[in-house]
């Protein structure tokens, strides 16, 4: 096995059946029976997807994690720059060129300045205001596993409770699953954005 030789594969169209299906269905918010047929070309094509193809593999802990995973990025109230921002750090710090590559276009097509996502690698005093406090507290919890009472305050007042809180799961969810997909060697979609060095 070479060094960047895949330790776990997404599925293949025809190991698609219907507990997979109603896994990414979960994801979706459709049942299975409505989910996109893999290799079918549908824009929803499960095979589009290599992260659900190999979440797919353990189809009933899919299921659920997707529910909670679709929650966070479809219906959560922190906003979507704010979560992109923690996301990108979570990939720069966690070496995650998966989460770089997927997440550097999702706050793109979201409206994340192209300037602003090029210093996520760079130090915090590059941002201001409520970025400032995400970067800061996302580096707290990676770093510390918790934010210290005084960065939670300061999360809070710039916030409110309910998106403080999502940070905290944002971060520690897709510390997470660049553990996991990093362990498993996805690679990045072709032509991802590189990720970049960390710097000072």
């Amino acid at each position: 096995m070479t060094a960047d030789e895949p330790l776990l594969a997404p599925l293949a169209a025809e190991e698609w059946g219907d507990d997979e299906y109603a896994a990414f269905g979960a994801l979706l918010g459709l049942p299975g029976e409505k989910v996109p047929r893999a290799g079918s070309g549908h824009d929803a094509d499960p095979l589009k997807f290599d992260i659900i193809g190999l979440l797919a593999r353990h189809p009933k802990m899919a299921r659920r994690f997707l529910t909670f995973n679709g929650w966070l990025l479809q219906r959560g109230e922190l906003p979507l720059r704010l979560r992109e921002l923690a996301i990108l750090r979570v990939a720069v710090t966690r070496r995650s060129e998966f989460f770089w590559g997927e997440h550097a276009k999702v706050a793109l097509e979201g409206g994340v300045p192209e300037d602003d996502i090029d210093r996520i690698a760079g130090n915090n005093d590059r941002f201001s205001g409520v970025d400032r406090v995400i970067l800061d507290v996302t580096d707290e919890l990676l770093g510390n596993g918790r934010a210290e009472p005084e960065s939670w305050q300061r999360l809070v007042d710039e916030l409110d409770t309910h998106q403080a809180m999502e940070l905290v799961f944002v971060v520690g969810t897709y510390a997470m699953l660049a553990m996991a997909f990093d362990t498993w060697r996805l690679a990045p979609p072709a032509g991802s954005a590189p990720l970049p060095e960390p710097s000072s």
